[in-house]
C-alpha cells in the first residue's frame, strides 16, 4: 500500500506500530515548541525580573531597600527593535553593563536603566537635575524624593556610547559612575510590564493618547493616560 501522508515525520514512521508513531510525534512536536520559545527568547522578546530599587518608582522591586512593591515586576524587553533604528532618549532598556560597574559598584552583568545621553552630546547634573548640551532636561518620571544632590561637571559622551541611569537617583549606580554603554551592549527597550496583575502595563513610543507623541497604556481596566519621555534578573 502506498502511504500519501504529506507530513514528513508520516511518511518515515508510517511503518512502525502506531504507539511508537504517536510517541515519535509528540518528541518532535514538544522539541519543535521548544525551538520557537528559545529562537523567541534569543531574538525576539525576553522577560526580565526587577531586583533592585534603581528604576524606582517606575518599575517596582520587592524586598530590598527602596523597593516599593510586595511583589518585583516583571518585565518584556523587545530584543531586536535595535537591529532597525538607533535608541532613543528616555527608553527604558535592559543592557550588559562594561567592567567598570563591577568593580566599582560591586555588581555588573545585565542592567535595566533610562537612557538619558545621545552619543556625541554633553552631559552634566546640577544638584540633582541633569543638562543635556547646556539645557535642563525635563524628566517627569523622577519623584521629588528619589532625586540626589550631586554635581557632575559637562562630560562629552563618546560616539557609539550611550548614557544611562536610574529613575531613583539617589540608589542608583549607573553611567555616572561606571561610565557609557557601547551600543553593541544594548539587549533591547523594555515595552510592557506583565506581573503582577495590577502592574500590567504596555510602553508605546508611537501611539499618541493626548500627551504628545509619547503614552503609557495600562490594563486592565480603564485607560489611564500617562506621560512617557522618549528585562533573568536585572539591576
Amino acid at each position: 500500500m502506498v502511504h500519501h501522508s504529506r507530513n514528513p515525520i508520516d511518511r518515515l514512521t508510517y511503518r512502525l506500530p502506531r504507539p511508537w508513531r504517536i510517541a515519535i510525534d509528540w518528541i518532535v512536536t514538544i522539541a519543535g515548541a521548544v525551538a520557537i520559545v528559545f529562537a523567541i527568547k534569543q531574538w525576539v522578546v525576553n522577560p526580565y525580573r526587577i531586583p533592585s530599587s534603581s528604576m524606582e518608582p517606575t518599575l517596582h522591586c520587592a524586598g530590598g531597600q527602596g523597593c516599593e512593591a510586595r511583589l518585583s515586576d516583571r518585565v518584556l524587553a523587545n530584543r531586536f527593535i535595535y537591529r532597525f533604528r538607533s535608541p532613543h532618549r528616555g527608553e527604558i532598556v535592559v543592557f550588559k553593563t562594561p567592567p567598570a560597574a563591577k568593580q566599582r559598584c560591586g555588581a555588573g552583568g545585565t542592567f535595566v536603566k533610562r537612557l538619558i545621553g545621545l552619543p556625541g552630546e554633553t552631559w552634566s547634573e546640577r544638584n540633582g537635575y541633569v543638562d543635556i548640551n547646556g539645557k535642563k532636561l525635563n524628566e517627569p518620571y523622577i519623584k521629588p524624593d528619589r532625586r540626589d544632590t550631586e554635581t557632575h561637571s559637562p562630560q562629552v559622551i563618546p560616539k557609539g556610547q550611550y548614557f544611562m541611569m536610574g529613575d531613583n537617583r539617589a540608589e542608583s549606580c549607573d553611567s555616572r559612575v561606571w561610565g557609557t554603554v557601547p551600543r553593541k551592549n544594548l539587549i533591547g527597550e523594555v515595552f510592557a510590564t506583565y506581573w503582577p496583575p495590577n502592574r500590567i502595563s504596555i510602553y508605546s513610543a508611537y501611539v499618541s493618547f493626548g500627551l504628545g507623541a509619547l503614552g503609557m497604556l495600562r490594563l486592565p481596566g480603564r485607560i489611564r493616560r500617562r506621560r512617557k519621555s522618549r528585562k533573568s534578573a536585572v539591576h
